[in-house]
């Protein structure tokens, strides 16, 4: 069970997130969406993305999200940031395969499967690969 708390003062004061009694920094996403949807091709609909996401997921967004397409040919695609008050989310696209790659690194809790549940709405993905870590 992990449990998001505020440690007593100590050393490891600052890790908020506790699992089975052993004390992290912070909780990391890797998500690979394959075959999205042509939402994927729009800046807009990133910036939108990133926004909410952080919104659902109750992270406190840091200014605008930072969102560019760049590269030609079979590396075009999207990347964004989105700073939050914990840490970021960050976006690449692949505009060719429509591939997402999305990382959601926080030293406060969230739900992995609400980060997936809002991927597949808003790109609905033909595939999801995802890791989750726990950052000491």
């Amino acid at each position: 069970m992990i449990q998001d708390t505020v440690a007593p003062p100590g050393t490891d004061s600052y890790k908020r997130i506790q699992v089975d009694g052993v004390r992290y920094y912070g909780k990391h996403l890797i998500l690979t969406g394959m075959g999205c949807n042509d939402a994927l091709l729009s800046k807009e609909t990133m910036v939108d993305f990133l926004k909410t996401l952080a919104d659902r997921i109750d992270m406190v967004r840091f200014g605008e999200p930072l969102v560019e397409r760049f590269g030609e040919g079979i590396e075009e695609g999207i990347s964004g940031v989105q700073l939050i008050q914990t840490s970021a989310l960050v976006t690449h696209t692949n505009d060719q395969a429509r591939d997402l790659y999305l990382d959601v690194f926080s030293c406060k809790d969230f739900e992995a499967e609400a980060v997936m549940a809002y991927v597949r709405e808003v790109y609905a993905p033909a595939n999801i690969e995802f890791q989750v870590f726990l950052r000491k």
